[in-house]
């Protein structure tokens, strides 16, 4: 696709395509959102929707998960270059190794063909986090040493085949999975998401024409690439380094280092994790999709709200890692909470070194983890099998402009907390405690957001894993300001008696005991 002269563009029909274009992706989300069967799509919308070229770049997506958006450009690359797709055609995949994330993310890909021609003009397509994909504990997000460990690893296939859907493919995959009944349904939510973006792009190419759509398409992808080199060339050049650390992988290795050097010259930044820690035995290695979403998603926060967020952001952006280490990793490496705990890390460690280039701009670190739970058992109500997930907010870092917000899901996440009625409603438990936690935003001139404290109590027996971070070292603080309090795990017995356990466990619990959780405050900005 030519890319036409910024002559030839008119800036008033630029910003309508860029608002159709995003109002499709949304549209996507609302139908995925309202045809979900699980309270982890429909409640806490855990998914991602997009619009991409016939190259597979993202046009535009919609507002959702940032750790999805960054990455999911190279799955639907890895789509396009692996399976060719005719009309009605959908590509699923979740291989973390071909532009996914982690396996209980699974990506669907279909093509746009237009009237009377024999290729795709667009793809669109969705990502959405199943609250189980198989794998050695309930949940998909375990304690893991392989990736063949954490469930059913799905490379780029056909689920349907000219508006058909795959039966024999879909029943394999049923029967690998604790939640069958609940895993069909989202698939066919996220079928109906994608045939709704299809029917809504092919609806603007009536209205204004192919070439029209795919020139504004091809000029938004220009535009975002021109503005962030415009907002680079007001950068001052320069070299700055910066390092952060996981607490652990969950199975012995501590002080896991994430080191990134940072240039920047005239037009272009190069982000270089290359020196960052070899890839370790636990959950925690990251794979470049991941990475490359990290330096999408902190850049794209420099920019103006109305530049629209697609491929062209990284093109005066370089990211080098080197293969094996911990931002990316090699196949198989186990890789469930690298998606979700070391992609908050990068994002800690790239803040940090361009507060040293623009700190009047940057915050000092949020909570710095998603605090992960996984519960799964059967549910003495219907004696069916259950699978429970969920991220848990806590306190965002102050800036030199205003305080932290408190309770809430920042960086790479941005879903929602599971409402206490339908989680009560949909799975064997009780919320004993919700609320804020009271002083744990670090000290400053502005104060550090405040955690959560989420005590869920078991009505039946149930295999509990968490995955989280910032429990031994503390969100940092900046300019003066002090440190975040790190968060904290406790089983409560039920006799009231409780036990301290690590970021990262998997325990089996007894009906009555309880799961305490206190979530890490943002750093202060600034000296107090």
């Amino acid at each position: 696709m030519s890319s036409p002269s910024t002559s030839e563009v008119n800036p008033i029909q630029l910003e309508v395509f860029k608002n159709r274009f995003t109002s499709i992706a949304q549209e996507m989300g609302v139908t995925l959102m309202r045809t979900a069967f699980s309270p982890n799509i429909k409640e806490r919308r855990d998914f991602s929707c997009a619009l991409f070229d016939h190259r597979g770049m993202a046009i535009a997506q919609a507002e959702h998960i940032p750790v999805h958006l960054g990455s999911m450009p190279l799955s639907v690359q890895s789509a396009i270059e692996q399976v060719p797709m005719e009309p009605g055609d959908m590509v699923m995949l979740n291989d973390p190794f071909q532009g996914g994330t982690h396996l209980p993310d699974i990506t669907i890909v279909a093509p746009v063909y237009l009237e009377h021609e024999t290729f795709p003009r667009f793809y669109v397509a969705n990502r959405a986090h199943h609250a189980d994909i198989g794998g050695m504990s309930s949940g998909s997000m375990p304690l893991s040493t392989s990736l063949y460990q954490e469930g059913v690893i799905i490379p780029p296939l056909k689920v349907m085949r000219k508006g058909e859907q795959d039966k024999n493919l879909l029943q394999l995959l049923l029967a690998n999975v604790r939640t069958p009944q609940e895993r069909k349904g989202d698939f066919a939510a996220q079928v109906m998401a994608n045939l709704t973006g299809v029917h809504r792009l092919q609806e603007l190419v009536q209205n204004y024409g192919s070439e029209e759509v795919c020139r504004y398409g091809a000029e938004l992808i220009n535009y975002s690439h021109r503005m962030m080199e415009q907002m680079i060339v007001e950068l001052p050049c320069g070299e700055f380094f910066f390092e952060d650390m996981l607490d652990d992988d969950g199975v012995g290795n501590r002080n896991l280092a994430i080191r990134l050097h940072l240039k920047i010259s005239d037009r272009k930044i190069s982000f270089d994790f290359s020196h960052s820690d070899p890839q370790v035995s636990g959950s925690v290695n990251a794979v470049r999709a991941i990475t490359v979403s990290c330096v999408l998603y902190a850049m794209r926060c420099l920019l103006p709200k109305q530049v629209p967020t697609n491929s062209g952001l990284l093109g005066p952006l370089e990211v080098v890692t080197s293969l094996g280490t911990i931002t990316d990793a090699t196949f198989p490496a186990a890789v469930a909470g690298g998606n979700v705990e070391t992609s908050q890390r990068i994002v800690d460690v790239i803040f940090g070194a361009l507060a040293q280039v623009i700190p009047d701009r940057i915050p000092a670190a949020s909570q710095g983890t998603m605090n992960n739970i996984t519960i799964g058992g059967v549910d003495f109500r219907n004696q069916r099998p259950f699978a429970y997930y969920e991220t848990i907010g806590g306190g965002m870092g102050a800036s030199s402009k205003s305080n932290g917000q408190s309770a809430v899901h920042s960086h790479m996440t941005n879903t929602l907390n599971t409402p206490i009625e339908a989680l009560e409603y949909s799975y064997p438990f009780r919320i004993t405690r919700y609320s804020l936690r009271r002083g744990s935003g670090g000290k400053g001139r502005n104060q550090g957001g405040d955690g959560i404290v989420r005590e869920l109590e078991l009505l039946c027996e149930a295999e509990v894993t968490v995955l989280s971070e910032r429990r031994i070292r503390e969100p940092y603080g900046a300019a003066g300001g002090a440190n975040g309090l790190a968060g904290r795990n406790t089983i409560v017995e039920i006799d009231g008696s409780s036990r301290d356990l690590p970021g990262k466990f998997r325990q089996h619990l007894n009906r009555g005991q309880r799961l305490h959780i206190e979530t890490p405050g943002g750093g202060g900005w600034g000296t107090p």
